[in-house]
């Protein structure tokens, strides 16, 4: 199992990302909730600090660029990477795989969102539409949810019948029993925050006009079903929790931490290491003197505006 530890090597380069990409960074952290004063206040009171701001940053640079050798890694073994990222609305799933994703390739790394099934797809063996997503050599596929949802938001919502759901817990170990004998690493998340806490961040985002759109009646329902989602969880434990793909359960309150500790966890589970690379030299740009650029029309420009 590869250790990730800090590089003094590094440490130039990481002086150098830090000043170069904090403006990138600042820009998602400022994105969390444009809080009104009073849920300001109460938000506050009831979070201790977390971590300072710059070892975050620091950190997560670090684990980032392991990321990318992990990425190398896959990428020239022609291995076979799936992580699954389930728990409760506002759990903290998409900041953690939004800095997964942030330095990777998108075509070695991808995200899989699927939106609800249509009717064809209701008619289907249940996990078909999820296969055609499965990675081939030398690809990483983030499932922001997956077929968990039959054990979770379909049971609880009433979309799936006590017969659907007792032959997906059937299933679903010996399918994933396929996957990793087919030369799938299987790795699933479970993000757990309070009651306290989903709370409060389902009242920041009311608060809040830039996250107002991920507020959806699922998500708005999962506040009041709270405890059926609870005994849902229980139970998708109980029966899918196997050796071949256990489950990690990631503490999500602090959202840095969890960030920080999902992504560390991960790279642990991979024996990665740093693989051969081609030299890479930049040609000579050729010029060639019988050619005259054209002067293109002003109205193709975007406006300068800024």
């Amino acid at each position: 199992m590869n250790e990730v530890k800090p590089n003094s090597g590094a440490k130039d380069w990481l002086e150098a990302e830090l000043e170069d990409t904090l403006d990138e960074d600042y820009e998602l952290e400022i994105s969390e909730p444009a809080l009104s004063l009073e849920i300001a206040k109460i938000y506050k009171k009831s979070h201790p600090p977390s971590i300072e701001r710059m070892t975050y940053f620091r950190e997560l640079l670090r684990l980032q660029s392991e990321l990318i050798k992990l990425q190398s890694w896959v990428a020239y073994h022609k291995k076979k990477l799936v992580v699954i990222f389930e728990g409760r609305d506002s759990a903290g799933k998409g900041g953690v795989i939004k800095r997964i994703t942030q330095r990777l390739n998108p075509r070695i790394a991808r995200v899989v969102a699927l939106p609800a099934p249509t009717e064809r797809e209701k008619s289907q063996w249940y996990f078909q539409r999820y296969v055609p997503h499965l990675p081939a050599g030398g690809e990483i596929v983030l499932f922001d949810r997956s077929w968990y949802n039959r054990s979770g938001v379909e049971r609880v919502m009433g979309f799936a019948n006590a017969d659907q759901v007792e032959e997906f817990f059937r299933d679903v170990p010996e399918f994933e029993r396929m996957l990793v004998r087919s030369g799938i690493t299987l790795v699933k998340y479970w993000f757990s925050i309070t009651d306290e806490e989903q709370q409060m961040r389902f009242l920041m985002r009311i608060h809040d006009p830039m996250k107002q759109w991920k507020l959806s009646p699922m998500d708005l329902q999962s506040r009041v079903r709270w405890e059926q989602y609870t005994k849902a969880k229980e139970e998708t434990f109980a029966r899918t929790n196997i050796k071949e793909a256990p489950w990690f359960i990631v503490e999500g309150n602090d959202k840095k931490r969890a960030r920080l500790n999902c992504i560390d966890h991960l790279l642990q589970q991979m024996p990665y290491e740093e693989v051969p690379h081609e030299e890479i030299t930049l040609p000579e740009r050729v010029f060639n003197p019988s050619y005259e650029r054209q002067v293109l029309p002003r109205e193709l420009y975007v406006p300068e505006k800024y």
